[in-house]
């Protein structure tokens, strides 16, 4: 299996960002690649600030007008899609994921259990969690998603151990607090907790990190990009700070 691990920068503008959406997983297509797996809220960003007045439109219907129009691509190019979306139901909003198959058909969705992508004082009837890790059985394999914070919950991690997919999926965001795109810092304090939890849940995971614009927007995710076997090895990456694509046969 060709595989891409898309990094893309996230601006203020959603369509925008979902032109580049498009265009990078017609790029990744052409390039041969059988799946395509994009960051946590890869459309708008996790800018997300606990009032519902402006984060409820951040939301996207699934399925809806965007996964309409990610569906028709992964019809057009023959691709499984991942992706993370912010969703809204009604007057709920969850951090979402789902994969599209290669007929246009919405395959897995998942809503994120851990809590982490809002404030405390967030209102629950409004910012709101799944409860429940489906697994997708493919012609590539089984697949599962975990998103951001969930990879550091330990009942989550053994729950996914004990459903023993053959791919995990897993779209983050994550930033530093002085808005550093730091590889060593990466490195050194990081990259060895997301291995070591990797380990613990056993599977080969897909992750990538959005880069946020800090420029034009509070969203200052540093990007990057790793498959991670299920020993906790890396079998690829890409650096930090920069937009760009990891290509790699699994």
């Amino acid at each position: 299996m060709k595989v891409a691990l898309v990094v893309n920068r996230v601006l203020p503008d959603v369509d925008a960002n979902l032109e580049a959406i498009l265009s990078m997983t017609n790029e990744v297509a052409s390039a041969g690649a059988e799946l395509v797996v994009f960051p946590e809220a890869a459309l708008t960003g996790l800018v997300n600030n606990d009032d519902p007045i402006h984060d409820l439109p951040l939301g996207q219907q699934i399925p809806g007008p965007i996964t309409t129009k990610l569906s028709q691509l992964a019809r057009e190019r023959r691709v499984w899609l991942a992706i993370g979306l912010l969703e809204r139901e009604d007057n709920r909003l969850y951090d979402s994921g789902v994969l599209l198959a290669p007929d246009g058909e919405i395959v897995l969705k998942y809503r994120r259990i851990h809590p982490g992508w809002h404030g405390l004082k967030a209102e629950p009837s409004v910012y709101c969690h799944g409860t429940e890790i489906p697994r997708a059985e493919t012609s590539l394999g089984t697949f599962a998603f975990l998103i951001c914070g969930d990879l550091f919950d330990d009942e989550l991690v053994q729950r996914i151990r004990g459903l023993a997919p053959d791919w995990l999926l897993f779209p983050f965001a994550r930033a530093f607090e002085d808005e550093s795109h730091s590889q060593e810092r990466w490195e050194r304090e990081e990259k060895p907790a997301y291995l070591q939890q990797v380990k613990l849940a056993g599977v080969t995971t897909l992750m990538t990190n959005y880069l946020g614009d800090r420029t034009l927007c509070a969203d200052n995710s540093f990007g990057g990009a790793m498959i991670v076997s299920g020993d906790g090895n890396v079998v690829a990456s890409l650096p930090l700070g920069k937009a760009g694509i990891l290509l790699a046969d699994l």
